[in-house]
C-alpha cells in the first residue's frame, strides 16, 4: 500500500479523463489518472469511428484510446492501474480516494469522469455482436447503415430519438417495443409516427440476435410478449436504446445527482457542487454522450481546476501578507 500525491486526481480513463490529464500535465499539475476496470472507457468496445475530428479515414475505437492514453504519458501524466472504491469529499481540499488496491491517492483537486454504460439486453449473441450489426449509438454508428435496414430496440424517448435519428442514413426503420404503447414524451411519438421511414412492432422482445454467414447480424429472433409466438426480422443492424446507467455509484449521497443517477454541475461548466470537485463526461453528460463532447469537458475540468488551484495561491499569499 502506497499514498500518491497529486495537485489534479482524475477518476476514469475515457476521452474526458485523458483530455483532463494532458491539458493539467501542460500546466505542470503533475496529474495522475486512476484508469479504473475499462481503461479507455466505452470506445474500447467500438469498433470504428468517424466522427472523431483530425482522422481523415476511419479509425478504431481502442486504437484511438491508446493514442489517447500514450499523449497524456508523454505530456507528463501518470497511469495507475487501480480502482478506485471510496471517496473522501466532506475533508478536502485535497480530497482523499481509496483504491481497491489499498493505495491512497491525495489530490489537491478532483476530476470525476467515471462515465457511463449502455444498458443491455443480455439476449444471446448482444455481446458477440457487439459492432457486427449490434451497437448501442445510433449518432456513432448510423452513417455505417446507409440504405439498409435497421432496428432499434425500445420504448422510451432514447429510442425514439434513436429511430428518428436513423430516418437520416435508412428508409426502413424499425421500433421494437415489448409493451403496446411508448414511454416516450408525447412530441417525439408523433414524430415517430408521421414518418414513412418508420414502423413499430408492438409486444415485442428481442430473444436473440442471429449472425449471418459473413459472422455480422442477419436476423432477431422475437417474441411476441402476449402470446408467446416467435417471429424472425431480417435486418442489418440493430440499435439498443433502453438508457444509460451512469457510473456515479461512488458519489451517492456525497454530491448532486439527477433523478437518473447524473452528477449534477453549474450549467455550461463542469463544476459541482463542491469547490475543487470537477466532473467531465458522460458521467454528467445523458444528452450528447459523444467522445468529441466528453474530452472538450475534460480539457475544461482541468482548465477549471488550474484556475481553482491559482485561486488558492493567490488568497494563501494575501493571508501571509496581510500577516506580516
Amino acid at each position: 500500500m502506497a499514498t500518491h500525491r497529486t495537485k489534479m486526481l482524475i477518476i476514469g480513463s475515457g476521452p474526458a479523463g485523458y483530455s483532463a490529464a494532458i491539458y493539467a500535465a501542460r500546466a505542470m499539475l503533475e496529474p495522475i489518472v486512476v484508469q479504473g476496470l475499462q481503461p479507455g472507457g466505452q470506445l474500447t468496445i467500438t469498433t470504428d469511428v468517424e466522427n472523431y475530428p483530425g482522422y481523415r479515414e476511419v479509425v478504431q475505437g481502442p486504437w484511438l484510446m491508446e493514442e489517447m492514453k500514450a499523449q497524456a504519458e508523454h505530456v507528463g501524466t501518470r497511469m495507475m492501474w487501480d480502482t478506485i472504491v471510496s471517496v473522501d469529499l466532506e475533508s478536502g481540499p485535497p480530497y482523499t480516494a481509496i483504491g481497491d488496491s489499498g493505495d491512497e491517492y491525495i489530490g489537491d483537486t478532483l476530476v470525476i469522469c467515471t462515465g457511463a454504460q449502455a444498458k443491455w439486453l443480455g439476449a444471446p449473441g448482444e455481446q458477440e455482436l457487439g459492432g457486427k450489426g449490434v451497437s448501442a449509438c445510433a449518432t456513432c454508428d448510423g452513417f455505417f447503415y446507409r440504405g439498409k435496414k435497421v432496428a432499434v430496440i425500445g420504448g422510451g424517448n432514447t429510442a425514439v430519438e434513436e429511430a428518428l435519428y436513423l430516418t437520416n442514413h435508412s428508409d426502413d426503420v424499425t421500433l421494437i417495443h415489448r409493451r403496446d404503447e411508448l414511454r416516450a414524451e408525447k412530441i417525439l411519438q408523433e414524430r415517430l409516427f408521421k414518418s414513412p421511414k418508420t414502423s413499430i412492432l408492438w409486444n415485442k422482445q428481442v430473444k436473440s440476435f442471429e449472425a449471418g454467414e459473413r459472422g455480422a447480424l442477419d436476423h432477431l429472433v422475437l417474441e411476441d410478449t402476449q402470446t408467446g409466438e416467435t417471429s424472425t426480422l431480417q435486418v442489418d443492424g440493430a440499435f439498443v436504446a433502453i438508457g444509460h446507467a451512469p457510473a456515479t455509484e461512488l458519489f451517492k449521497g456525497k454530491l448532486a445527482m439527477d433523478a437518473s443517477g447524473y452528477l449534477d454541475v453549474e450549467p455550461g461548466t463542469p463544476k459541482t457542487a463542491i469547490p475543487g470537485v470537477f466532473a467531465a463526461g458522460d458521467v454528467t453528460d445523458h444528452v450528447y454522450r459523444q467522445a468529441v463532447t466528453a474530452a472538450g469537458m475534460g480539457c475544461m475540468a482541468a482548465l477549471d481546476g488550474e484556475r481553482f488551484l491559482a485561486a488558492q495561491e493567490d488568497e494563501a499569499e494575501a493571508v501571509t501578507e496581510a500577516a506580516e
